[in-house]
């Protein structure tokens, strides 16, 4: 990850503090010469974005999985201790491919498990789930929304990380890094499970921190008996608009709407909502609810990080900034509200999102990991019936192979030709 930035008085998280002070600028509390000092602050030197957005939940995830060397996930892009683990592990990449040690050997259905908590525990990238689905996919362990709600309901959230959190990804690795935050959770971890290295995870934990000059924060890596969160940083919802589920992150969100019910305001894609939004007199209001269709892996195409959907201009200027907003899209790790997320089936092919019209009532309910459309049933069948499959987006080529086999965000949007341990055949040499 990249380094800390400040700007005048403040730190600065990449993507994250984009988002706080892009919604400042649209209510007219900065303004442009302010904006473009944010920018040029923000990217202080090469590197992921030092928030626990996607590039480095994934960097913890591939870490527990045994895929790097132990305090990889952490380590700043431009010190030192950088370019010695670079060594290290192109030392260790030459010795793999001797010992023909394959990737697929280390995923298993525990390893899998203890990724899932890791995430939850560093109150990761909503992404991460999406692509965990794919990878365990990938290796033919099964996982399902139900196992990571499962996991969910029993993982603290320990990582008082941006966005859900105070602190950036150089703060963690001050503080130990991932091996500092397993050993706080190690009881919820398989420990048996094998790393790149040959030593096992649990052998990592007892080892310790590989940071030099660790000192353990428990203002960043928090104590169990005081967590950012006791559980459910990530939740998974279902009920009748999400039949095969739907993700919400409420570590990022205005806890007043854990439990909300309000009027949906739908756009039916991504160029409607950009037409309409700002409009003065678009009718909405906080309590409302923003729907974007077609923003799914089929319908977008290609599942865009669209879900953080904005807020309108004028209730920004009244200081609104959070809104309960739905849509089949993803978002950035660096992203935060109260956004519900990756909606299955999607309405492009024809989930009960794409029936959602403007003036419908939505609930969603956190704690009890509900969200409900309050339509009558005789009147979604009648939606139904009157609902038109979309014109395929791609006759031929790459976007036509895509269309044809890209899987449903409940599945890991992945290529379903891909799943599977079987071993490809290789090709004949005459």
């Amino acid at each position: 990850p990249m380094l800390k930035a400040r700007w005048k008085t403040e730190t600065l998280g990449s993507g994250s503090d984009a988002w706080k002070y892009w919604d400042q600028r649209g209510a007219g509390q900065i303004c442009s010469a302010d904006w473009n000092q944010i920018e040029n602050c923000i990217a202080r030197s090469a590197g992921t974005c030092m928030t626990m957005g996607t590039a480095s939940t994934m960097a913890c995830i591939a870490e527990t999985l045994g895929f790097t060397l132990s305090g990889a996930a952490a380590t700043p892009s431009v010190i030192a201790d950088h370019g010695r683990l670079g060594v290290q592990t192109g030392r260790r990449a030459v010795e793999i491919a001797w010992e023909n040690l394959l990737p697929s050997s280390l995923v298993t259905q525990e390893s899998i498990d203890n990724a899932l908590v890791t995430a939850l525990a560093i109150g990761g990238s909503t992404n991460s789930i999406v692509h965990l689905i794919a990878i365990a996919g990938r290796a033919g362990v099964r996982l399902t929304l139900d196992r990571f709600d499962e996991l969910s309901r029993v993982t603290p959230v320990i990582g008082d990380l941006r966005p859900g959190g105070r602190f950036l990804m150089e703060d963690f690795y001050d503080a130990g890094g991932l091996p500092a935050l397993h050993a706080e959770i190690a009881d919820l971890l398989h420990p048996d499970c094998m790393t790149i290295t040959g030593q096992t995870l649990g052998q990592r934990i007892a080892s310790g921190p590989q940071v030099p000059a660790c000192r353990i924060n428990p203002e960043v890596i928090r104590p169990r008996e005081n967590p950012v969160t006791p559980s459910g940083g990530t939740c998974v919802l279902r009920g009748n608009l999400a039949p095969d589920g739907c993700v919400i992150k409420p570590l990022g969100a205005d806890p007043r709407l854990q439990q909300h019910r309000g009027r949906a305001v739908v756009f039916k894609d991504y160029p409607d909502m950009k037409a309409r939004l700002d409009d003065p007199d678009l009718d909405i209001t906080a309590d409302s609810v923003i729907v974007l269709q077609h923003a799914g892996p089929l319908g977008a195409p290609g599942f865009p990080e669209w879900g953080m959907l904005p807020i309108p201009k004028k209730l920004l200027r009244q200081g609104v900034r959070d809104m309960v907003r739905i849509s089949d899209a993803r978002m950035s790790g660096t992203s935060y509200g109260t956004c519900v997320l990756h909606v299955a089936p999607e309405s492009f092919l024809g989930g009960p999102l794409a029936l959602v019209q403007t003036g419908d009532e939505i609930e969603i309910d956190i704690p009890a990991r509900l969200i409900h459309w309050h339509c009558e049933p005789e009147e979604i069948e009648r939606r139904r019936s009157l609902w038109q499959t979309p014109a395929p987006k791609f006759e031929r080529g790459y976007g036509h192979l895509f269309s044809k086999h890209v899987t449903q965000a409940d599945q890991g949007c992945d290529f379903d030709f891909l799943a599977g341990r079987s071993p490809g055949a290789e090709p004949g040499i005459f």
